[in-house]
């Protein structure tokens, strides 16, 4: 019966709930602009991490490798494609 309960994916909801209630924390309470933007940006790639390791099954296959390299590759896209339009839109370069 113990390899039928889903126990990986319960802990992994309950730290997914864990998380967004520290992002909520940030937002009632009342702290600094720097403080409260490292929190969030911390609990939020933590819990992008935990989305695609625990729920979309990332390190159970056998090429877990070129998954993770791929994954790689599209946020490095995903910044350069922010940072470049910053740069063209907001900094004029």
């Amino acid at each position: 019966m113990k390899e039928l309960f889903p126990a990986k994916q319960v802990v992994g909801f309950v730290a997914s709930l864990v998380l967004t209630a520290v992002a909520l924390l940030v937002y009632f309470t009342d702290m600094t602009f720097t403080v409260g933007m490292t929190i969030l940006l911390a609990t939020a790639f933590i819990q992008a991490f935990l989305q695609i390791v625990v729920f979309m099954h990332a390190g159970e296959s056998k090429d877990g490798k070129s998954i993770y390299t791929n994954i790689l590759y599209a946020v490095f896209i995903a910044l350069v494609t922010v940072f470049g339009t910053l740069l063209i839109l907001l900094w004029d370069m």
